[in-house]
């Protein structure tokens, strides 16, 4: 594998994460970076503020310069795209994505991949509110966590390639996971967050005057709350047992706090609050966490 100044890369997607790759590959001075987005307004715009070298058709890409061609489109498409276009890839070309979501897509890219390429599934732990090319910036990946899903099939120089070149663009941590730890991980660390916080906003307790009564706490409990329907819906959909087992867990939890406040259990709300803020503590710890 070649250093990143050396490798040209292929974008596909220039959303939130696919712009902010852009940004974040265009600081470390990469060889060439082609975009493929399906609005091309948003690829020209890319390309005029020089983030993106070449702008491909999304229909018909010809991507067999890429070296490393980075997917951050949808679950629903991302399969088609690759099925439909791998004719046109490099071929020993470097395949990784940034889905939320796992499942068995990984095993139905191997299928349609030439012998010689490899597809690294990848889930960049960064992002922020809103969605689009205009919220990305290179700086979401600064002290941010990688998770590399690591297969059998994959080569291990390309596993310590994309390692690289995670550090190389501001992560603290690269972790290696299986499939079914990352899916089960992510419905608990990130799925379930999501719905707590759309439920928390939806909740028939909102009225005109809660604006007044918005501190710190109701603040960051909702920040997810702007949330990318389209996305997350196939994320939730895609991982629904895992996401429902999680829902499950945090029932159980909801109803220890429902049974200890009808019963006047101060004991047990204060040994539930202590609980949590050490095992808190400890998840962010500064050796812990990132």
């Amino acid at each position: 594998m070649k250093k990143i100044r050396e490798t040209v890369f292929a974008i596909v997607g220039l959303g939130l994460i696919g712009g902010s790759y852009a940004k974040a590959l265009r600081n470390l001075k990469a060889k060439k970076i082609i975009g493929v987005n399906r609005n091309k307004i948003v690829g020209l715009m890319a390309k005029d503020e020089g983030y993106i070298d070449e702008l491909c058709d999304y229909n018909k890409p010809d991507l067999r310069e890429a070296d490393v061609i980075i997917c951050a489109i949808y679950p629903n498409v991302f399969y088609d795209f690759v099925k439909n276009n791998v004719a046109a890839f490099k071929q020993d070309v470097l395949l990784t994505d940034a889905m939320g979501i796992k499942g068995d897509v990984p095993e139905k890219i191997d299928k349609v991949l030439g012998p010689d390429m490899d597809f690294v599934a990848a889930h960049p732990m960064a992002g922020r509110e809103g969605k689009g090319y205009g919220q990305s910036a290179a700086e979401i990946f600064n002290a941010s966590n990688y998770i590399i899903v690591k297969r059998a099939s994959n080569t291990p120089e390309h596993i310590a390639w994309l390692t690289e070149m995670a550090k190389d663009m501001g992560c603290k941590n690269v972790v290696e996971l299986t499939i079914k730890e990352h899916d089960s991980i992510v419905a608990y660390t990130s799925d379930l967050p999501h719905i707590m916080a759309v439920s928390l906003v939806n909740s028939d307790s909102l009225n005109d005057n809660t604006k007044y009564f918005i501190a710190g706490s109701f603040r960051d409990a909702t920040r997810v709350a702007d949330i990318n329907a389209a996305l997350w819906k196939e994320l939730f959909l895609l991982n629904k047992e895992n996401v429902l087992e999680e829902i499950r867990k945090f029932q159980d939890q909801l109803n220890a706090w429902t049974l200890a406040l009808k019963n006047n259990d101060e004991e047990k709300l204060v040994t539930m609050m202590d609980r949590a803020k050490n095992q808190r503590k400890e998840l962010f710890n500064a050796k812990n966490y990132r």
